[in-house]
């Protein structure tokens, strides 16, 4: 990435731009602090609205940003620290649906109007009377929103109906590894660190699945453990690694041991790029996922197959770099599992397609410049005609 000295679409001072993050997910973050770290290389002055903790974990200031802490609430009091901050900025740019609301509602009531931009990483999925409410909190923010940017063709659609004046497809791009800053993430050196972890992990000689992700319904580990009652089956016996912390970690384990499921939960790792790259295959039985999904890319990057659920964003993402199988379905999952672990063939054709398709998404480099012209398009003084 080339800085530049001062980027300023007014030709005056430097653009300034306030990036709201409510709870933030963690690709919402991850893009947050990449972003911030491509806009301040361009000469952007950057102040990042987020929580202390999603500062302590994402260095917002070592990207070169200045961080206000603002609490998740959409309190008063929160919202006008918001205010605040805002009232200085040329651009405002929030993600995810609680941050973009409250951004809005610090944005309100000003004679002034300030860009709102929205970047959705994924749509409201609660029922009852919390997912009306949510789905009330996303109309309003469609409408206040001056650009909407979905992270994948599904959710700009999405955008639209539910009243967006202006929404575009903003791919979110995998973030590049903190110790290398040149390439997207991906195994440190798979061939050094591969008998080592497998080593650890307890796969020397037999074939190592790999799932990652919060333990939590929408993730579909039950139907992981499903399918792996099949596996069982196989000789030798695979070993499903599900790296991920979360509120079904009791239920899962006593499951495991109960029906003596081939599976271990390992917990949250910081070497997932590594653990992946060890693995002969990568699964992703999710009845639900967000736009782009973290570890799709992630497994491409890694040169290892991946089995995933057809959901959200990952058709889309992955086309024919992936076997795909109905989401919820275990049979469908052990059946292509089975298969795959079978045909070495087959693994190294979706090696290729998956480096293929990789290659053909965005960098971070582009992902900066799209929302930098975005950025121009909305903040440029209109000519005089």
């Amino acid at each position: 990435m080339t800085p530049v000295s001062s980027h300023s679409p007014h030709g005056q001072a430097p653009l300034r731009t306030v990036q709201v993050l409510g709870g933030g997910n963690a690709g919402s973050s991850a893009h947050v602090r990449s972003l911030a770290a491509g806009l301040v290389a361009r000469g952007v002055k950057v102040t990042v609205c987020a929580p202390f903790d999603a500062e302590r974990t994402y260095d917002f200031t070592g990207a070169g940003a200045d961080h206000v802490h603002v609490p998740r609430s959409s309190d008063p009091v929160s919202v006008a620290a918001l205010r605040t901050v805002c009232a200085e900025a040329d651009l405002v740019h929030a993600h995810g649906l609680h941050a973009s609301f409250r951004a809005a509602l610090a944005l309100g009531g000003r004679r002034v109007r300030t860009p709102l931009v929205v970047t959705w990483h994924d749509r409201v999925h609660a029922q009852g009377a919390r997912g009306q409410l949510l789905r009330v909190l996303e109309r309003r923010v469609m409408k206040a929103a001056t650009v909407v940017l979905g992270a994948t063709s599904e959710l700009v659609d999405g955008a639209r109906r539910t009243g967006a004046r202006d929404a575009r497809l903003g791919p979110v791009a995998l973030p590049a590894r903190p110790d290398r800053p040149d390439r997207p993430a991906g195994p440190e050196d798979p061939d050094r660190l591969r008998p080592k972890l497998r080593a650890e992990l307890g796969a020397v000689d037999r074939p190592l699945l790999v799932a990652v992700g919060s333990l939590e319904p929408h993730r579909g580990y039950d139907v992981l453990l499903d399918a792996a009652r099949v596996w069982r089956r196989l000789d030798p016996e695979p070993l499903v690694v599900v790296a991920g912390e979360g509120p079904l970690r009791g239920e899962l384990q006593a499951r495991i041991e109960e029906e003596g499921l081939p599976v271990v939960l390992v917990g949250s790792r910081d070497d997932v790029p590594d653990l992946l790259g060890a693995a002969d295959l990568a699964l992703l039985p999710s009845r639900r996922e967000p736009g782009r999904s973290v570890l799709a890319q992630e497994a491409l990057h890694a040169g290892v197959p991946l089995v995933a659920g057809a959901v959200g964003g990952v058709p889309e993402l992955v086309g024919d770099a992936a076997e795909l199988v109905p989401p919820g379905n275990a049979w469908a999952l052990a059946d292509a599992v089975v298969r795959l672990l079978a045909d070495p063939a087959r693994r190294d054709e979706l090696r290729e397609r998956g480096a293929r398709q990789a290659a053909t998404w965005p960098t971070e480099d582009e992902t900066v410049a799209q929302v930098l012209s975005i950025y121009d398009e909305l903040t440029q003084p209109t000519p005089l005609l």
